[in-house]
This record gives structure tokens, sequence and C-alpha cells, in this order.
């Protein structure tokens, strides 16, 4: 084992490492027994409380500092024990758990340096002078290694007070990064539901409104076959077409729940350049609808491109929901220096209702446009049918302004 492994394993064992300090102190007071049993007494004495100095270190301290006086009393020969009470004066520092514990250690520290001092100054036989330069000397140099002993038991307490503060930080931060993440996740999940009801309410309406379509003119009888064959043709054309955008649009989304490192290649998010596809498959489906572009086209995020797109395909679906038969659908796109302005108008019946019962319609269409800082305004015209427009920041600035002023 080296001496790296066996630091480790005192350190992570303090209990080890105190019993191998007491022990050591108490074989050596054991050694001068051949002198003086009394002084082997008063070394073990002076040894056995270290065993506390973690857990009672001023009590170790006291009983240390009478063991030392009786020492002092009755003998004035120096002990290989007398190095322990500084384990105990450090430890008062460190280990103790309020200020007045560390500084009775300390006070406990001077007296005891004091009378040692005094005790052992007294040895030499010269006279007066001599024995108070020895006390001066030597009360100040214990004096000087009680204290340090005890700045050092204080430097260790500092250092484990700053290392459990830090520790209880990085737990705070984790938390709060754990609490981030749930956040996150739970923001892209219902960003995923948003996408997903407005993919399959769309290409479903549109499925619908043909299959309806489709299943009228087949019991009308009113049309030669080759025309009703044709119609037939179309509708399930329209029908496919709106199944295979609802099944890429999925899988685009669901590809974004697999594991990284997928091999799964996404279909391009949508964007202003689908939404005259869009108005083309509602013309399909029965509602005729026209797309005008005005403005001068800009840089427009990939996001407030696929918002506009959503406003777009929902005001849409909800037309062919609500409008009813005989309606038609304008769609305006209009970029202005620093967003774009999307407005759906019909000339229907107007919307029987702002949500489909699950928190979307309307409001989810106002509350994806606010993410990105914009606003959305729907409601019935002054004359038949129904208008949404929604605004669109489309550079930083003007997304920042919007929200601080929201």
């Amino acid at each position: 084992m080296t001496l790296e492994n066996r630091y480790d394993l005192l350190r992570r064992r303090p209990r080890l490492f105190d019993g191998l300090i007491v022990g050591g102190f108490v074989f050596v007071s054991l050694l001068v027994a051949f002198a003086s049993w009394w002084l082997a007494l008063v070394g073990v004495a002076i040894s056995i409380p270290l065993w506390w100095r973690r857990t009672r270190p001023l009590w170790c301290a006291g009983t240390m500092f009478v063991a030392c006086l009786v020492q002092l009393a009755t003998h004035n020969n120096v002990l290989p024990a007398d190095v322990a009470p500084l384990f105990a004066i450090y430890a008062t520092a460190a280990y103790g758990l309020t200020k007045q514990t560390r500084l009775v250690g300390l006070v406990l520290g001077l007296l005891g340096a004091v009378a040692g001092g005094v005790r052992w100054g007294l040895i030499d036989p010269g006279g007066a002078k001599t024995h108070a330069v020895n006390i001066a000397l030597m009360t100040v140099f214990l004096t000087m290694v009680a204290v340090s002993s005890w700045v050092l038991g204080d430097l260790l307490r500092t250092r484990r007070a700053v290392l459990d503060q830090l520790q209880k930080q990085n737990r705070a931060l984790e938390r709060d990064q754990e609490q981030r993440t749930a956040i996150a996740a739970q923001e892209e999940r219902s960003r995923i539901a948003r996408e997903m009801h407005d993919v399959v309410a769309h290409s479903l309406a549109v499925v619908v409104v043909q299959a309806d379509g489709g299943a009228y003119a087949a019991r009308s009888g009113s049309q030669d076959t080759a025309t009703a064959l044709e119609r037939a043709a179309t509708t399930l054309e329209t029908i496919g077409d709106a199944a295979r955008e609802a099944l890429t649009e999925t899988r685009r989304l669901v590809g974004v729940l697999r594991e990284p490192g997928s091999e799964m290649e996404l279909a391009p998010q949508a964007g202003l350049d689908a939404i005259a596809g869009v108005a083309e498959r509602t013309t399909a489906a029965g509602v005729p609808t026209t797309f005008e572009v005005s403005g001068e086209p800009g840089d427009v995020p990939r996001d407030a491109e696929l918002a506009a797109y959503r406003v777009v395909q929902e005001s849409l679906t909800n037309v062919m929901k609500h409008a009813g038969p005989q309606a038609s659908a304008h769609v305006r796109l209009e970029h202005r220096p620093g967003e774009i302005v999307i407005s759906v108008v019909d000339d229907g019946r107007g919307s029987d209702t702002v949500s489909d019962g699950e928190g979307n319609g309307i409001p989810g269409m106002r509350e994806r446009v606010q993410i990105y800082g914009g606003t959305l305004e729907a409601g019935p015209r002054r004359g038949p049918g129904f208008a949404v427009q929604a605004t669109i920041p489309v550079t930083q600035e003007v997304r920042s302004t919007t929200r601080s002023n929201a």
C-alpha cells in the first residue's frame, strides 16, 4: 500500500486515525514507567481524552488541561504526552460547533502555555534573572505553538465550511437544472402536441370533406359514369395527398422523440413556401381558396415561418369545419419591415366555436403566435364570414420589445 493510499484510508476512517494517535501516546507514556509509574499514569491520563477530540472537543481539551496541571504540580519533567494537548487545541478550533467553544479552547491553550513556561522555565538552576529569561522564552515559544495549532484548526474549519457551501450551491444548481430540464421537456411536449393537432386536424378535415362529397356524389346519380369516376379519382387523390402530408409531418414530429444519433431523415419543417400548397388542398377539398403575397420578402426565421404556416393551416381547417357550403377563403401574406402579417378571411357563416374542446383552435393559434412575440386577432367580419390576422416579428429586436411590452 502506497503512502497516498494510507492517507486516503485514514482520511476516510477518522476514528482509526484517532485510535492510532491515542495508542501511540499511550505506548510512549508507558515506556517511562520504569522511571516513575506516576509519570506513566499521568501520560496515559493526558493521552486518553484524544479519542473524543472530534465529538467532544471542549471536554477533551478541559480534561487534558487538568491532567497537565496535575503533572506540572507534581513533577517538572517534560513528558512525550505533553505534545497531545496541541491536538486538543487544534480540535477545539476545527470541530467546535460554537464560537464560544473555539474561544475557550484557545484560552485553555494559552493558560497551559503560560503554566508550562513558568514551570519549565524554573528548571535551570541559575539565578532569578536567568529564570525570568527562561520563563519568558519558554512562555513565548509554547504560546506560539498553541496559537499555531488553534489557527490550523480554524483554517480547516473554514475550508470545510466553504466546501460545504459549495456543495450546497452545486446541489441547488443541479436541482435547478433538473427543474429547467423538466420544464423544457414539458414545453417540448406541448409544442409537439400543438404540432400534432394542427397536422392531424387539417388533414382529417380535408379527408372528411372529400369523403362526404364523394359519398354525396355517389348517391345523387345525376352524373354519367365517366364524370363520376373522374370526380371519385380526384377525391381519392386529394385524400391521399392529405394523408401523405399528415404522415410526413407525423414522422417528423415523432423523429424529435427518437434517441440521439438516429439515422432517420426528417422532412424539412413547413414554412411560408408551403402555404400555397395548403390553399390548393383546401380548394381541392371543396372550399375555393386564393393566396396572395405582398411586400418584399426578407430573412424570416424558420420558427416564425412555421408559426405563420400553422396559423394558415388551422384557419383553413376552421373554414372547412364551420364556414358551411358555398364558402370561399382568401389568404394574404404581407411582408413588412421587421414582421410578417398573415390574414385568412372567408365569406361563410362564421365560426361557431373558437376552440375544438381540447384547448386548441383559435386559443392554440394565439398561444403559438405569442410564443414568438406576435399577436393574433380573430372574430366575425362585418359582413358574412370570419377573419383571422396574425402579426409575427421576424427580428430579434422586435421580438424582445414585443415580449417586454406584453
